[in-house]
């Protein structure tokens, strides 16, 4: 006898369903996909536990007979395909007939189902496709399927669901890329018996995005449109000081389709080569009309990837089309804000600081008697040792510094800062320099990046043992951030809460700020713009090693406080913020090894003359 086997047709579809079934997102895909398909407009999805409990959907479509409603379960059973020649002619999403036998295979479904034209309707039970009950019931028209326990009988796959927040963001993602393109269509997201989203029909495209992802999105876009005998292009291209450092809210869409493209992205980032530093990406959602039978969509077991018959001219089109709406809006290069020349926000009001509590101010020893300029060398600049700064900062000590041919340590920085005459002559220069005078000649310091080193070894200090000082705003500041980012939010609460940040959820989509660490601006304005950058720092992957992973997050969420920094008006405001900077444990470098301090003596002063 031969070893080769036929599957059963069982074991088939749960192989199939590891290409078309996921995680419960999936399963929310097909469904909202097939009740388009059928003709809905209106379509409500209910979940429970993320999906692993139950996935529901119901729709007011076409419904189905009752021999369909039971051969809808068997692989490849369609009514969209007859010959190959209609394989070149898909106007749907749905078309192959694998989804449904796929759910049913790691999962226990219900379908309740009716025809306007049928006076009853038919249920259908159907337990890892090896136990199918029919029956006649009472039922609107359309359809209902009813997805539970996903994977019970696949026990390893279950095992490796993420957690529900990472689930459920995923359940959004999907509920988005099909709720989009069709404003035609009402739709609703329930999740645990709360309302996620509730989206009437809307007048336009704009205003669905607009319901779906908020008025800040569309608030920051330029009309995107352009018609040639290949391809028509419309949509909504981002403004160029709206792109950030991480993807989000870049969708192409064909004829109705969700779909991703690496290389169609590759031309909407090359229109905006000028107008972006490297690195942001803006938001875009283009939707392109093409001939059925110059694309194909049967390349993805997902149907999420799509080859172009002509995709070189797409390309060239889309890349025109994106490039002259930029340019209409007339608009320059924007700002890169971790530059040297760092635009200037506005300072805080005097009058705030008694609403702050006390500040932080740390207790040091020193030898008034210790003067290091004594040694003769004739020179007082910090020079960096041999071996490179340490990005760590706070979890290794750093090499000693060369001061005056003496040996310094970190805590001789604050026997050197007693030499340092921080008086009412001390000078704040454009809100970006400390100048003050230092024993042979003046000192700079780039309080930027003293803050951002600061604000490192705090928050390395607060992810090491849990302490840190929260700064209470004076009124909460409320920021709405979308469903999918406020469950990135709620993913990262005790993170969030270890550093010193006071954030709390409202309804779905928005959040309270009530307080942030110490040394990060309460400002409602500012306050917005932190938690934009928060969400783009959260959604960066993280490396598996503890001790670095804490560094890199300690570091980014530095130069995240380090922008908005209070920049300090009175000598004391100088002498407090040296202070703490002295006090770290390396206070000539940032944790990314940029210089903080510099020193010029007398010599070098004359030399410039």
């Amino acid at each position: 006898m031969g070893k080769l086997k036929v599957l059963s047709a069982r074991i088939s579809n749960m192989i199939a369903a590891g290409e078309v079934v996921q995680r419960p997102a999936s399963v929310v895909k097909e469904l909202m996909e097939n009740a388009v398909d059928a003709g809905a407009d209106d379509v409500r999805v209910v979940i429970t536990d993320a999906g692993r409990t139950l996935i529901q959907v119901i729709d007011n479509g076409s419904g189905m007979s009752p021999s369909d409603a039971v051969l809808c379960f068997e692989r490849h059973a369609t009514s969209k395909i007859a010959t190959a020649a209609d394989l070149e002619n898909i106007l749907t999403y749905g078309f192959r007939g694998e989804a449904l036998a796929s759910i049913a295979a790691v999962s226990e479904v219900t379908l309740r189902t009716r025809r306007e034209q049928d006076d009853t309707g038919t249920q259908v039970t159907i337990s890892g496709t090896s136990e199918v009950k029919t029956s006649s019931v009472s039922a609107p028209a359309g359809s209902n399927f009813a997805v539970r326990n996903l994977f019970y009988n696949t026990p390893a796959r279950r095992k490796f669901l993420k957690s529900d927040n990472v689930e459920f963001k995923h359940i959004v993602e999907e509920f988005t890329r099909v709720a989009i393109p069709r404003p035609d269509i009402s739709f609703t997201l329930t999740h645990n018996g709360k309302e996620v989203f509730v989206l009437r029909k809307a007048k336009s495209l704009k205003f669905r995005i607009q319901d779906l992802l908020g008025r800040n999105v569309m608030g920051d876009v330029v009309d995107v449109e352009a018609e040639t005998s290949v391809v028509k292009i419309s949509g909504f291209a981002g403004r160029p000081e709206s792109a950030r450092k991480a993807l989000g809210n870049q969708f192409f869409f064909v004829g109705g389709r969700y779909f991703r493209s690496p290389y169609l992205h590759k031309a909407v980032m090359k229109a905006y080569e000028e107008f972006v530093p490297e690195g942001l990406t803006p938001s875009y959602f283009l939707f392109l009309e093409v001939d059925p039978h110059s694309i194909d969509v049967n390349i993805h077991p997902t149907k999420t990837e799509i080859k172009f018959e002509d995709d070189n001219v797409v390309f060239q089109v889309l890349f025109a089309a994106v490039r002259e709406a930029l340019g209409k809006g007339s608009f320059g290069a924007s700002l890169d804000f971790d530059s040297e020349g760092a635009v200037e926000f506005p300072q805080r009001g005097r009058g705030f600081e008694e609403y702050r509590g006390a500040q932080f101010s740390p207790s040091v020893e020193f030898d008034p008697a210790f003067d290091p300029f004594e040694s003769g060398s004739g020179h007082d600049s910090f020079a960096p040792a041999p071996s490179a700064p340490s990005s760590a900062g706070g979890n290794s000590a750093p090499a000693p510094y060369s001061l005056g041919g003496l040996s310094a340590g970190p805590k001789d920085y604050v026997r050197l800062f007693d030499s340092v005459q921080v008086s009412a002559d001390a000078m704040v220069i454009q809100g970006k320099f400390i100048v003050t005078r230092s024993a042979s000649g003046i000192m700079i310091v780039n309080i930027r990046r003293a803050w951002e080193r600061i604000l490192y070894e705090q928050a390395l200090r607060a992810l090491a043992d849990g302490v840190h000082v929260t700064q209470t705003a004076l009124f909460p500041v409320q920021v709405r951030v979308g469903v999918e980012q406020r469950l990135l939010l709620d993913e990262n609460a005790a993170l969030l809460s270890s550093l010193g940040f006071d954030i709390n959820p409202i309804g779905t989509d928005t959040v309270a700020v009530g307080g942030v660490p110490e040394g990060y601006s309460c400002e409602p304005g500012k306050v917005e713009q932190m938690i934009g950058d928060l969400l783009l720092i959260l959604s960066d992957c993280r490396t598996a090693l503890e001790e670095v992973m804490q560094q890199k997050t300690a570091s980014k969420f530095a130069m995240l406080g380090s922008v908005n920094a209070r920049v300090p008006d009175s000598p004391q405001g100088v002498r407090t913020l040296l202070d703490m900077l002295f006090a770290c444990e390396n206070a000539e470098f940032t944790s990314g090894g940029r210089r903080i301090i510099s020193v010029m003596d007398v010599d070098e002063i004359e030399k410039r003359f």
